[in-house]
């Protein structure tokens, strides 16, 4: 895989952020930033300066109601997007992923690290092959022994069978009408009940005794019975009733309340929001009657300009120390050391908790660096991804390696690591003694221009 689209509109966002608190401009704050989509959703209010809605992190803001969102947050990657759907449904096609870095109130993200990646896939090893029919089979007896009917023939898929899941184009059966030359009686039959009519009323007083009526018809046309040969008329009755039974009571519409109190602010740190309610229940609503129209709560921006804490995180583990022992030499023996390593308490601030864990750790370990050791030719390596993401031919590499392993069977019980870069000794590989690399093209893929790949996403995410 390869990273592109490295530098766009996006890089621009922070010297935007920071010219719109030099002019102190209004933005549309939001209490939530989606980093996966890139959306803000749950408006706290417009008409917010970009300043106080930033004093929370994990709050959002647009600058326009049409402009893109950006998140508050220092800068840092989002999380990887899902694979996409492999680009063939059978023999080897490749797959996509990608990551967009957010975030303007300080820092950037790491450079040189990637925003897309691409790999192989296979969902199927062949591709469908079709099939041909056989000959038809003969006419089959008519369907009926009177009047007219059908008769039918069918084939199969067998001249040849398909492979790999494909089949054969057309129908396996066919039918023609058949005569019989003979007239049959046709008996008759109901066709299917009418709606029901409406009640007399819609709704009933409550209290009474008196309920009103509803009926139905149907038709005896499906079919009509015949004339020559006569054919028997519908057995049954044309029409029927009943009671409308269940009926509601006649509704009464609601009607709102006042206006209840104001409620605090909702935060204590940065932008949010007091609320004011108010209830349907003036009177309230009644056998089915309509419910209140508007909204039952409004709401307005309220900011403490106090700005959110921040919780500090680990930075990476730093790398580890040397092995070493204290009055001793330890290199190529069998004598237990000990190595360190530390990290460090980052992007604490107004009175975030502090990391949790240890700062520093420590483990046992034996001394090889440069000690020369029987080695072993490890299996392939999974392929690596493709490079380059887009472009003609795309290749993809694997290796083997000469690998050492302590030959002390007791020390491979324990928990315990063999420090320093020892000297494996192989017997030597397709010439090579440490590492042997194969290589492979994926020959005939012919994959977009970066440049308009970059240009088409930036395009998408505009429009969104």
């Amino acid at each position: 895989s390869f990273t592109y689209g490295k530098h766009s509109d996006r890089d621009l966002l922070p010297f935007i952020f920071y010219m719109s608190i030099l002019f102190a401009v209004n933005v549309l704050c939001y209490k939530t930033f989606d980093e996966i989509s890139g959306t803000c959703s749950n408006l706290l209010g417009d008409g917010v300066s970009q300043e106080d809605c930033c004093l929370n992190d994990q709050y959002g803001f647009q600058l326009t109601e049409n402009g893109a969102c950006q998140s508050c947050r220092g800068a840092q990657w989002s999380k990887w997007s899902s694979w996409s759907a492999c680009s063939v449904s059978c023999t080897e096609g490749v797959q996509r992923r990608s990551r967009v870095c957010y975030g303007y109130h300080e820092g950037t993200c790491p450079i040189g690290t990637r925003d897309r990646e691409m790999k192989s896939c296979l969902l199927k090893e062949c591709c469908p092959v079709m099939g041909g029919w056989s000959e038809w089979s003969s006419w089959g007896p008519c369907s009926v022994t009177c009047r007219t009917g059908t008769q039918a023939r069918e084939r199969t898929c067998t001249n040849p069978t398909p492979v790999c899941g494909g089949n054969c184009t057309g129908y396996n059966r066919e039918t023609k009408t058949c005569d019989t030359r003979q007239i049959c009686p046709t008996h008759g039959n109901w066709g299917s009940w009418g709606p029901w009519q409406p009640c007399s009323h819609t709704c009933s007083i409550e209290g009474s005794a008196r309920q009103p009526h509803q009926q139905r018809s149907r038709l005896c046309n499906n079919p009509p019975p015949s004339f020559s040969p006569p054919g028997k008329p519908c057995p049954g009755p044309r029409e029927e009733s009943q009671s409308c039974t269940g009926l509601p009571y006649c509704p009464r519409d609601g009607n709102w309340g006042g206006w209840k109190p104001m409620q605090p602010c909702t935060v204590t740190c940065g932008v949010g929001q007091i609320l004011q309610k108010r209830l349907c229940d003036n009177p309230s609503p009644k056998y089915g009657g309509k419910n209140c129209l508007g909204e039952d709560v409004r709401r307005q921006p309220c900011t403490v300009k106090v700005p959110c804490p921040v919780d500090g995180h680990w930075d990476e583990w730093g790398p580890w120390t040397s092995c070493s022992r204290s009055g001793f030499e330890i290199e190529c023996d069998e004598i237990p050391a000990s190595q360190k390593r530390n990290r460090k308490c980052i992007g604490r601030r107004d009175a975030g908790k502090p990391c949790a864990g240890l700062r520093m750790e420590t483990r046992v370990c034996y001394s090889f660096e440069g000690c020369p050791l029987p080695g072993t030719w490890s299996v392939w390596s999974p392929w690596g991804l493709c490079e380059p993401v887009c472009g003609p031919e795309p290749k993809r590499t694997r290796k083997r390696v000469c690998t050492d392993c302590p030959t002390v069977s007791e020390l491979c019980e324990h928990n315990i690591t063999f420090s320093g870069n020892p000297k494996p000794q192989c017997k030597q590989l397709e010439g090579q003694e440490l590492e042997v690399v194969e290589e492979t093209r994926l020959v005939g893929f012919e994959l977009p221009n970066c440049r308009q790949l970059a240009a088409a996403e930036v395009a998408c995410s505009t429009a969104f």
